[in-house]
């Protein structure tokens, strides 16, 4: 390290290094493919489309445009690219990969997912959520807050019950001090959601962020006219986003769909962000109750939704 050199500046440095060398970037054979980082790049994009013009794609990639035409003529030399005129403007021409450049992207794009792959063999489940949302949260803060998020609500499937048992136990506790007894009645709701389920009146909301679960909220049966809200969570590397608030809404309009009267939940004072986003749905506070759960000394509050109400 530099004399003076700011750690965080060293880290950052650090872990390029990591990465190139891993990646095999430094050799110009990335992944064993023979290409150098540039070229398996300057590929990829031309794999995304048919009609890029040299100059724009110089301009998207911050590359030299000298230094690209050098790259876009070894490809046409090897007949993978070719130039053809383009449909927005007939005045110009387009770079297209041939059918033989498409096969050649293949296999870089198979040898990349294979040492991916590769990668999440030595890790075990919770390890490989923990790189993916540290992946996710570096790529954010390198661009500026500006990176795209994939987020896709979904219902459950085997495995997410697991997922939201823990999540709830780790996060209450963590934030609260909640003891091990909200992670039993977590499972117990769960279990009986699972036991129980009746399709097209309860539904499981399952948020992925990035291709895991982020989030929760489900939608079960009180009796024939209120449906009840439960288990409402959001994973702090999603927070921020409207996750929370997008579950939310989506429990409400699948509960109207699904015919019920009104909606209500149970939650506790303390939980202020989810207050928050149940007053803003339209939800009204109508019962509040002390009580001694989870280790702590609580608020219970009773929140209810006239669903017939637009």
């Amino acid at each position: 390290m530099a004399d003076n050199e700011p750690p965080a500046v060293a880290a950052i440095r650090r872990f390029n290094r990591f990465h190139t060398r891993g990646v095999g970037a430094l050799g110009g054979n990335l992944h064993g493919s023979g290409f150098t980082l540039t070229e398996a790049r300057v590929l990829y994009e031309l794999a995304q489309r048919d009609d890029w013009r040299a100059g724009e794609l110089a301009q998207a990639l911050a590359l030299d445009p000298a230094y690209l035409s050098r790259i876009l003529k070894r490809f046409e030399g090897k007949r993978w690219l070719v130039r053809q005129r383009s449909q927005a403007d007939g005045r110009a021409f387009g770079l297209a990969l041939t059918e033989q450049g498409r096969a050649v992207f293949g296999t870089l794009e198979s040898a990349s997912r294979a040492q991916a792959e590769a990668i999440l063999e030595r890790l075990s489940a919770p390890e490989s959520e923990r790189l993916v949302a540290a992946l996710a949260d570096t790529e954010a803060l390198l661009a500026g807050g500006r990176a795209e998020r994939a987020i896709a609500i979904r219902e459950h499937r085997p495995g997410d019950m697991g997922w939201v048992i823990g999540a709830h136990g780790r996060l209450y506790a963590q934030d609260y001090g909640w003891d091990i007894g909200f992670e039993a009645l977590v499972a117990e709701i769960a279990a009986r959601f699972l036991r129980e389920f009746k399709p097209g009146r309860e539904r499981c909301f399952i948020a992925d962020l990035e291709g895991s679960p982020a989030g929760s909220a489900f939608v079960v049966e009180a009796d024939e006219q209120t449906a009840k809200l439960r288990l409402v969570l959001v994973e702090k590397r999603a927070q921020g986003l409207g996750l929370g608030k997008r579950l939310v809404a989506e429990a409400i309009g699948f509960a109207r769909a699904a015919g019920y009267r009104r909606m209500v939940l149970w939650t506790n004072d303390i939980l202020h962000a989810a207050r928050a986003i149940y007053a803003a749905q339209g939800f009204r506070l109508v019962a509040t109750e002390r009580h001694h759960s989870f280790g702590q000394d609580l608020v219970g509050e009773t929140w209810e939704l006239d669903l017939s109400a637009r």
